[in-house]
């Protein structure tokens, strides 16, 4: 039977008992801040096992794609392991319990599959007597069929929560299989009874402090690997034959030209790279990137593993993308979505080879010479600080240095590289928080028990007291006109710089002073800072202050922050998931943002984006703000930067229906207030990292006048209506070009007129005719045309011109084609030609072309010819 067919057969056999068919669900886990990528069949139905949300039905069915990573190192070394598949899973809310489940399983393995009674064995947790009695008074199983395991096996639980015990259905693959004991039997680490389908009985609720409660509505969740029901069902005895999976095998096998079964390590290498082939494409397609964070490092780890075992195979240059067509046309029916991004995902994985193999050699070399020198020292532990070095510089994720080491049998030192990991964060961490406004040293401590309260989402002018005076090295009392200070006060409404949002200005005022706000940071324990000068009077500590945010600069930057908003979620809808937010910069004048791409957006990539978000802009959607948890914020789906820190207590920005987002910043009330959004520009600022600057509301109204001004100046150059200026440039540019081509021909007809009078300064050097003269030409192009028409009339000789225009000296040599059998060579002759003139260059040996710099030294240089042709042809 075909994968497709068991694929097929299960969902089919589910429907027809009243089960709702799911589609599988995205890699990438939806508003669950737990998961990295989905690994189990039931993880993106976790609401409706713990009560969050209503299921659309009591009864599920899906086919759910999965990665895991936690035996990875298993991966080609046995006939089951892999980190990419297909959970085939039925499931049931508070419906039908223990008997359901085992007799709709036990149906549809024997009847729907008809796999082999005999074949088929059952464990149970050793405490489920109830489990065990439905298995064999119910379906009539011997209790030499039926195994009782302990806790480790047949129990699921994962910290706090919904749990229960679980029975395993194993299919035999046969004696030849195992390993080789009389005792072998279900439970068995050996790879002759395999694991199909594993049914979960949720019955308990474990609280805190390890305590099981019984569950009012017990819960049904099960898990029969698709790939592994197939080996039982096509009755091979390994993952990698099953159709689905054998054709890519073979692929590598005919690569590498290796016959597969003739050398264990090589089989283990041609295995990996056929299943982590698999993962690497469904998580590209659904959105993962490869980077050094989260579920990014994840590819990137099983990308970089692959290409070292291809390495060991011989394949050194970048050969996995190229084999992503033929699991596009393995899977295409079943997810037409690898067909649909396959172009994208061949760029993806092309890059990170690439990007890999420009440090793997020598990190292999490193390695292999750290391995030496251990041998040599009679160690067996390599250091942390090397398999750090190994990371940071040279891309190697823990997991491949620890395999390679371990191969060799050496151990590694994974604590020492905790230690240095920790140390490079801490560094990260200690410059992202350094304020260079802050050298007060000594005086520094005094700030601790001082404390800022920011008033500014409510108010834009309040009245507070001014706590601190300080210049850049000492605390101050008074500050007098002139002088440029930084101030604490007790309320402030000024917004401090933080989350892309620049800092507010504005004034300050006592009775006998005022003081210009240029900018507000946070300082030390936490401080707002307000750097600004003392424009009248002198300030003093204690005294009271009005403080005034400047209110056009706030509400500029209000809309600003708010289109960034939406600018982040229309990127995620025209280009995908894999967007994310890399850092932004918000003022009253523009933004930036920055996000995780892969590629440049095209033109009308672009064009989408602004008109979604002008669509926004125009429906005029409430801006909401709330606080709230951080956990109950992202159970919502707010979005936050994976690098973020975020205190318990958060606040969220909802713009309607469309955007939710945690974020410090301030907003606009209503997104009509925005008015117009503009992308200025859209580039790449680092691998898989892209960069768009944009304007909005006056920013936006100014760059469309000033683009409007141009346009009304070109078309009064023009002289034409400015819905005209474009087909007017066009029939300009055609006249230009036709003006282009009749001057080059008349160029040429002067170059050759010109042609009959140099040809009389051909002089022979050792018998060879040469020609080495200045002459006058508009470029190279037109220097190359008359040296070119100098050769021909030559027939054999050496050419080299010269001429010099606008402080630019320009050089071309040639050589006849029965002079070059001699020895002589044009592009040896114009480089030592043009260093006279302190230029260089080179070419072929018929034809090189050169630049200098010195016009004066042109004269001497081309004299220089003479000399050369006889040093490379003296006995000519």
């Amino acid at each position: 039977m075909k994968t497709k067919e068991i694929r097929q057969r299960f969902l089919d056999f589910f429907a027809e008992k009243d089960h709702l068919v799911l589609p599988s669900f995205s890699l990438i886990p939806h508003e669950d801040p737990t998961l990295l990528l989905i690994g189990a069949g039931m993880a993106p139905l976790k609401p409706y096992f713990t009560g969050e949300k209503i299921p659309p039905h009591p009864r599920v069915v899906t086919c759910q794609k999965c990665v895991r990573t936690p035996d990875i190192e298993m991966v080609g070394k046995t006939a089951r392991h892999a980190t990419f598949f297909e959970m085939l899973g039925n499931f049931s809310f508070g419906d039908y319990f223990k008997e359901g489940a085992i007799a709709l399983a036990w149906e549809l393995v024997t009847q729907g599959y008809n796999l082999p009674e005999e074949k088929l064995y059952i464990s149970v947790y050793q405490n489920d007597d109830e489990a065990y009695d439905i298995w064999q008074k119910k379906i009539g199983l011997p209790e030499n069929k039926i195994f009782r395991l302990g806790k480790e096996d047949n129990f699921w639980e994962i910290g706090q929560g919904p749990c229960g015990p679980c029975s395993e259905l194993y299919y035999d693959l046969g004696f030849e299989y195992g390993c080789g004991r009389p005792d072998c039997q279900v439970g068995c680490d050996c790879d002759r009874f395999v694991e199909i389908w594993n049914l979960v009985f949720t019955q308990y609720d474990r609280d805190g402090e390890g305590n099981y409660h019984s569950l009012e509505k017990k819960n049904i969740d099960t898990g029969a690997g698709l790939e592994r029901m197939a080996m039982a069902l096509q009755n091979v005895p390994s993952f990698y034959e099953i159709d689905i999976v054998k054709p890519i095998l073979d692929y590598f096998v005919r690569l590498t030209g290796i016959k597969y079964g003739s050398n264990d390590n090589e089989d283990i290498s041609l295995r990996i790279l056929t299943e982590h082939l698999r993962s690497i494409i469904f998580m590209v397609v659904d959105g993962v990137l490869p980077s050094n964070e989260g579920r990014g490092y994840v590819l990137r780890r099983i990308i970089r593993r692959a290409v070292r075992h291809g390495r060991l195979l011989g394949l050194e240059k970048p050969f996995l993308h190229e084999a992503v067509p033929l699991v596009v046309e393995i899977m295409k029916d079943v997810y037409p979505e690898l067909q649909e991004r396959e172009d994208y995902t061949v760029k993806v994985v092309e890059l990170e080879e690439e990007r890999f193999q420009e440090t793997l050699e020598q990190g292999l070399n490193i390695l292999n010479s750290q391995i030496t020198d251990l041998e040599r020292e009679g160690s067996r532990v390599l250091s942390g600080d090397i398999a750090f070095k190994l990371y940071d510089t040279f891309g190697f994720p823990l997991d491949l240095t620890r395999e390679i080491i371990e191969e060799r049998n050496f151990d590694l030192d994974e604590e020492g590289f905790k230690k240095y990991l920790e140390q490079q964060r801490e560094r990260a961490r200690a410059a992202q928080e350094k304020q260079e406004d802050i050298v007060l040293k000594g005086d520094i401590e005094k700030l601790k028990d001082k404390s800022t309260e920011f008033v500014g989402y409510e108010k834009k002018e309040n009245e507070g007291q001014l706590l601190a005076i300080f210049n850049d090295s000492s605390l101050l009392n008074t500050a007098k006109e002139g002088q440029e200070v930084n101030i604490i006060i007790d309320e402030t409404p000024f917004y401090a710089e933080s989350g892309g949002q620049v800092g507010d200005q504005g004034v300050m005022e006592t009775e006998k002073a005022n003081v210009n706000i240029k900018d507000t940071r946070y300082g030390p324990f936490n401080l707002i800072l307000h750097k600004g000068t003392i424009v009248r009077g002198e300030i003093n500590i204690g005294e009271r202050v009005k403080a005034r945010v400047d209110n056009d600069k706030r509400e500029y930057i209000c809309k600003n922050h708010t289109v960034t908003h939406l600018l982040h979620k229309a990127l995620k809808k025209v280009l995908g998931e894999h967007i994310n937010q890399a850092g932004s910069l918000v003022s009253p004048d523009r933004l930036r943002f920055d996000f995780t791409h892969f590629a440049h957006l095209k033109p009308e990539e672009i064009k989408e984006v602004e008109e979604i978000v002008n669509q926004k802009i125009w429906e005029s959607n409430s801006v909401e703000v709330m606080e709230t948890t951080l956990k109950e914020a992202k159970e919502r789906g707010a979005l936050a930067l994976f690098e973020g820190k975020y205190n318990e207590e958060v606040r969220m920005v909802k713009v309607g229906d469309y955007s939710l987002e945690l974020c410090g910043g301030t907003h606009v009330k209503s997104t009509g207030e925005i008015g117009l959004f503009k992308i200025i520009s859209e580039s790449g600022i680092g691998t898989g990292l892209r960069r768009i600057e944009a304007v909005s509301g006056p920013g936006a109204y100014k760059l469309l006048t000033e683009k409007e001004e141009v346009l009304e100046k070109v078309s009064r150059e023009l002289k034409t209506e400015e819905d005209r200026v474009l087909s007017r440039l066009e029939s300009l540019i055609n006249s230009y070009k036709e003006l282009e081509r009749e001057n080059q021909k008349l160029l040429q007809k002067l170059a050759s007129s010109k042609v009959g009078d140099l040809l009389s300064q051909v002089v022979k050097v050792n018998g060879i005719p040469v020609l080495a003269v200045q002459v006058d030409a508009p470029d190279m192009e037109g220097l190359r045309s008359m040296a070119d028409q100098l050769k021909d009339k030559v027939q054999s000789g050496v050419v080299v011109l010269g001429a010099a225009r606008e402080g630019k000296v320009f050089l071309v040599s040639m050589v006849t084609r029965d002079l070059i059998k001699k020895g002589l060579h044009a592009g040896e002759i114009i480089g030592e030609v043009a260093q006279v003139a302190g230029g260089g260059g080179g070419g072929r040996p018929d034809m090189a072309q050169a630049g200098a710099k010195d016009e004066s030294k042109l004269p001497e240089a081309l004299e220089k010819t003479k000399e050369i042709v006889k040093k490379l042809n003296p006995e000519f």
